[in-house]
């Protein structure tokens, strides 16, 4: 038997250039291709190191190949990986027993992506109009704020404001009324008989980590229970121990209708998400109306419930708010010499750097020169989000690299 020859190992510049005739080319990703990872540290196929401030964009709040993570997918992966939700499997239960108790709420309907997350909230909360308050037959609105991310299916840019991500997409899905984020007048003007839902971020990530004003999620917890609709809380970035507590709306002790959970409910291995609600909200669903071959597999409630367990010991919370505090520090440090503001909550912060020393693509790809991975948003914003697991030194080290690129 004659065996294939044996590919000789790529470069970062030759596999770059193989990417280009044979991948859409949806992404302009930074010029460094990973090969390996752990914890805080990626590296490139020639052996460089890079610490990640990106995690993922919050899907690898654990770090990569976090141990407790990995074992779990092992053992799962040796057991069972798939069935579809035409059986039950053996650890679905406890999944959805677990994350209903760190969340507070009743029950879990299991998606795979963020964006399914979203689609499935959108469903359910129209749904729930209908058969719960009464709206007239496909009349149910929701409203929604601008700057949102909520993923990129042609339903969910239909309410998008930022025109990269809808023009040429069009016709465009009806039924979402758009208002101003952290603007409570205009929320209520925009709710009426036909609102079926009040979809939000606690704190808009892709629009640079916005962060409302003290008392607007409570506000918007009291207008929508006064209104009778619904209060959807998108917490697929800024959940999970990303500002310091499990989830965004804790800081100002609000429990949303509905939830909706992703990346770093996959522990960064396997794509989990999830809506998560009370019983009276999701219960409108029935067999046959709503699904998902691969939601809920074993694999992912394996990961999934590790996850869980990991935040329910409170620590990657404490540490999000402790060394939050540090990247805080740094760059109140850095304001006025190349930082012109910046909006932060645990370790999460988005960075305004002075448009005269370039993009925020600029200062990704100079900070990338420094073995520090960022990425950049609208304009000359940059976004810091570490893996959890980043220790002081590291986030030191990376804010000293910040200072040097603006310096």
């Amino acid at each position: 038997m004659t065996l294939a020859p044996v590919q000789a190992a790529r470069s970062s510049a030759e596999l770059i250039s193989a990417e280009t005739p044979v991948l859409a080319h949806n992404y302009h990703p930074l010029p460094v291709v990973v090969a390996r990872a752990e914890g805080t540290w990626v590296e490139d196929v020639e052996g460089r190191r890079y610490l990640d401030l990106l995690a993922g964009y919050s899907a690898l709040n654990f770090g990569h190949r976090h141990p407790d993570l990995i074992d779990a997918a092992h053992r799962q992966l040796d057991q069972l990986t798939l069935t579809s939700r035409a059986f039950h499997n053996d650890r679905l239960a406890g999944f959805a027993e677990g994350l209903a108790r760190l969340t507070g709420l009743d029950m879990v309907l299991p998606m795979n992506t963020g964006a399914e997350a979203v689609e499935s909230a959108v469903k359910v909360a129209r749904k729930w109009a209908y058969e719960v308050k009464g709206v007239p037959a496909d009349r149910a609105t929701i409203v929604v704020a601008d700057g949102n991310f909520h993923g990129r299916t042609t339903t969910i840019v239909s309410f998008s404001t930022d025109e990269s991500a809808r023009a040429g997409f069009g016709p465009f899905t009806p039924g979402f009324r758009v208002v101003p984020y952290n603007d409570l007048a205009a929320l209520e003007a925009a709710i009426d008989e036909t609102t079926a839902a009040v979809l939000l971020e606690p704190i808009q990530g892709e629009a640079g980590v916005v962060i409302p004003d003290d008392g607007y999620l409570t506000g918007v917890r009291d207008l929508t229970r006064r209104a009778g609709c619904l209060f959807i809380a998108d917490e697929i970035q800024s959940g999970l121990g990303r500002t310091g507590r499990t989830l965004a709306v804790d800081h100002e002790g609000v429990r949303p209708d509905m939830l909706l959970l992703g990346k770093a409910l996959g522990g960064g291995i396997v794509p989990v998400s999830a809506v998560v609600a009370g019983r009276d909200v999701l219960g409108v669903l029935r067999p046959g109306e709503h699904g998902s071959t691969f939601g809920g597999n074993p694999l992912s409630a394996a990961v999934g419930s590790a996850v869980v367990d990991l935040l329910a010991t409170g620590e990657f919370q404490r540490r999000a708010t402790d060394l939050g505090e540090v990247l805080r520090s740094g760059l109140e440090a850095l304001t006025g010499k190349g930082v012109t503001g910046f909006r932060a909550r645990g370790l999460w912060a988005g960075v305004d750097i002075d448009p005269a020393l370039g993009t925020g693509r600029h200062v990704s790809e100079l900070l990338m020169a420094e073995g520090v991975l960022v990425k950049d948003t609208h304009g000359s914003t940059i976004r810091i989000a570490p893996p959890l697991t980043i220790t002081r030194e590291e986030l030191e080290s990376a804010l000293d690299a910040l200072g040097r690129v603006l310096g």
